[in-house]
C-alpha cells in the first residue's frame, strides 16, 4: 500500500511540476441541465408517430439532410463514417422532461442490431407516469410490448418506485416509472434526483 501511495504522490508531483492544474470546479461552465437525448432510429416517420401518438410527445421541428461526399466533415463533427448521411433530424418535446432528438442515418458501416441494456452503449429512455397501472393497461390496449411488471421496488434506497419496461415497434427499450411518495434514499438527506412528478403537498 505504501508503495502504491508513493507512486501516486510522485505522479502528482510530476503533474504539478509540469504546470498541469486540476480544474477549479468539477462542472461544465454554465451547465444548467440536460437539454435532450439523441436516438438513432431506422425510420424517422415511424419514430415520430410512436413518440407523438403513443407516448404523447409533441413534434417541434425537423431538418436535414447532412452529408459530405468527398471530405471528412461527418467524421470530424459527429464521429461517424465520412460517407454517413443524416437523412433527417426531428426533435420532440415530452411533457416536462428532456427533449428527444431523433436521427435517421445511412452509413457504410452501420450496425442495425439494437443493443441490450447489458451491452456497452446499452440504454433506455424512462418516462415518469402518475399511475403506472393505468400506463400498463394503456400499453396493452395499444399492442405495445412490455416486460414483467409493473414491478414494485420494496427494499433499498430505491424503495418506493414501480417500473415497467416497454418497447417501441423497432425495438428501442423504454421504461415507465412511478414513485408518487418519493424513494427511500430521499429521507437520508443529500442530493435528490430531479423528477417530473408533482411535489408532495
Amino acid at each position: 500500500m505504501k508503495t502504491l501511495l508513493g507512486v501516486v504522490a510522485a505522479a502528482a508531483m510530476m503533474v504539478s511540476s509540469a504546470g498541469v492544474q486540476a480544474p477549479a470546479s468539477a462542472e461544465i461552465p454554465g451547465m444548467t441541465g440536460m437539454d435532450h437525448v439523441g436516438i438513432t432510429v431506422p425510420d424517422i416517420g415511424e419514430a415520430e408517430t410512436f413518440f407523438v401518438d403513443i407516448v404523447g410527445c409533441e413534434k417541434a421541428m425537423s431538418f436535414g439532410p447532412f452529408r459530405d461526399d468527398t471530405g471528412t466533415f461527418m467524421q470530424d463533427l459527429v464521429n461517424v463514417h465520412p460517407r454517413a448521411v443524416i437523412e433527417q433530424i426531428s426533435l420532440v418535446r415530452c411533457g416536462h422532461g428532456s427533449n428527444i432528438e431523433l436521427f435517421q442515418y445511412t452509413a457504410p458501416d452501420q450496425t442495425t442490431e439494437m443493443p441490450k441494456n447489458s451491452d456497452h452503449g446499452g440504454h433506455h429512455l424512462a418516462f415518469y407516469v402518475e399511475d403506472i397501472d393505468a400506463a400498463a393497461e394503456y400499453f396493452k390496449e395499444n399492442g405495445i410490448r412490455t416486460l414483467m411488471g409493473p414491478f414494485p421496488v420494496n427494499e433499498g434506497p430505491a424503495a418506493g418506485q414501480t417500473i415497467l419496461y416497454f418497447f417501441a415497434p423497432w425495438g428501442l427499450q423504454l421504461e415507465a416509472i412511478s414513485y408518487p411518495d418519493g424513494m427511500a434514499y430521499e429521507k437520508d438527506g443529500g442530493p435528490v434526483l430531479w423528477s417530473t412528478r408533482a411535489p408532495a403537498e
